[in-house]
C-alpha cells in the first residue's frame, strides 16, 4: 500500500486491505463515457490523501448518495439489478473503485459506492472501513435500503474488494436481513476466513491494545481465529438464494494464504459459488492485493459474474505489477 504516513502504511499493509501496490493500467472507457480520474491505485492514493474532500468524493461512474437516481446511461432493462461497491479496510469508494465504477457504468449498470467505517485516526487520512464490522454491515444495511427505495429495485448486486468483499457483506447478509435484497455477492481477494498477514497476524493480536487505537477494530476481527469469523461462519459460509462469485490471486500477500477467500458452497446447491483464481484464467496477471481492483482482467471477470452473456467480449491482458507489492 501506498504511504498515506508511517502509520497509515502499516494500516494498509496489515489490515487485509492494503493500499501499497501499483496497479495495472485501466482499461479504456468507451468514446462519451465515464473515465477514471486515476488509472493507478497510487495515483487515486495520493489524491485522497492529501485532499479529505477527495476522500468522500465519488469515483467516476458512481454515486456515493444513495438518494440520488441511476445516472442516465444506466440500462435497467439490460441490468435492473443497482450495483453497490463496497471498498476494503483503510481504503475509500474514490480510492478502490476509480477504475471499476466507470467500467461498470460504461457497460449500462446504475452503480453506487458506499463508504463506511470511518472511525479512528487513520479517517483524517482518508482511511475508511476500520470501525467494528459489524457496525459497518449496519451502515451497509441502511445504504442498500436507500438504493432500493430510490431505484426501485427488489435487489442489488454487491461488488467488494478485501474487508468489503467478504467479511462486512456476509455479517450484512446473514444478521442485518440482507440475504433477501441481494441476487449476487462478488468479491475480489476477499479475507472470508480471516488472514495471517504474512505471518503478522500474531504479532497484531499480542499488541491487540494498540492495534484497536491506531488500526481500528476491524483488523483483529479479520486475523484468522477471530471470535468475528467463528460467528460469521458457523454453519457454513453462504446462505440460500445468494449467489457468490470470488476472486482471488496467488500474488496477495495482504491475505494469506490467498485461499482464506474461497467460500464452500451448500451441498443442495453446488452452483451456488464459483471460486476463481486470477492466475487460472490469466496467468499473465501478476496482480496482488489491492492491485486486483484495477486489472482490468478482475474488472472482465467481475462484468462475467454480473451477467454470463459478457464472457465471449474479452481476452485476458498482461498485467506486470511494477513494483510487485501486497
Amino acid at each position: 500500500m501506498p504511504q498515506r504516513s508511517g502509520a497509515t502504511a502499516v494500516a494498509a499493509a496489515l489490515c487485509s486491505l492494503a493500499l501499497f501496490a501499483a496497479a495495472a493500467p485501466a482499461s479504456a472507457a468507451r468514446k462519451g463515457g465515464d473515465r477514471p480520474d486515476h488509472s493507478t491505485v497510487v495515483g487515486a492514493l495520493a489524491a485522497t490523501a492529501v485532499s479529505p474532500a477527495t476522500a468522500n468524493s465519488r469515483p467516476p461512474g458512481a454515486h456515493t448518495d444513495p438518494d440520488r437516481p441511476c445516472s442516465p446511461g444506466a440500462d435497467r432493462r439490460a441490468h435492473p439489478r443497482p450495483v453497490v461497491l463496497i471498498h476494503g479496510t483503510a481504503e475509500n469508494a474514490y480510492d478502490n473503485w476509480n477504475v471499476m465504477a466507470p467500467a461498470l457504468a460504461n457497460a449500462g449498470y446504475c452503480v453506487y459506492a458506499i463508504n463506511y467505517g470511518a472511525t479512528g485516526p487513520l479517517t483524517a487520512l482518508g482511511a475508511k472501513a476500520t470501525g467494528r464490522i459489524e457496525d459497518s454491515a449496519k451502515e451497509l444495511a441502511a445504504y442498500v435500503d436507500r438504493v432500493l427505495r430510490t431505484t426501485g429495485a427488489r435487489e442489488v448486486d454487491l461488488v467488494g474488494h478485501s474487508q468489503g468483499a467478504g467479511p462486512m457483506p456476509r455479517q450484512y447478509l446473514k444478521f442485518e436481513g440482507g440475504a433477501e435484497k441481494v441476487h449476487r455477492l462478488i468479491g475480489l481477494a476477499p479475507d472470508n476466513h480471516g488472514t495471517t498477514v504474512s505471518g503478522l497476524g500474531a504479532v497484531l493480536k499480542a499488541v491487540a491494545p494498540v492495534t484497536d487505537t491506531v488500526l481500528g477494530p476491524a483488523a483483529l476481527e479479520q486475523v484468522a481465529g477471530s471470535r468475528f469469523l467463528a460467528r460469521l461462519n458457523e454453519g457454513g459460509d453462504t446462505l440460500p438464494g445468494v449467489k457468490y462469485t470470488v476472486v482471488v490471486t496467488t500474488y496477495d500477500k495482504v491475505v494469506t494464504p490467498y485461499t482464506s477467500g474461497f467460500l464452500a458452497a451448500p451441498a443442495d446447491d453446488p452452483a451456488a459459488v464459483t471460486n476463481l483464481t486470477l492466475q487460472d484464467v490469466c496467468p499473465g496477471d501478476s496482480s496482488g492485493h489491492v492491485a486486483l481492483s484495477y486489472s482490468p482482467n478482475a474488472v472482465n471477470l467481475t462484468l462475467d459474474a454480473l451477467d454470463p452473456a459478457h464472457r465471449s467480449t474479452w481476452t485476458c491482458k498482461a498485467v506486470l505489477a511494477v513494483p510487485p507489492l501486497p
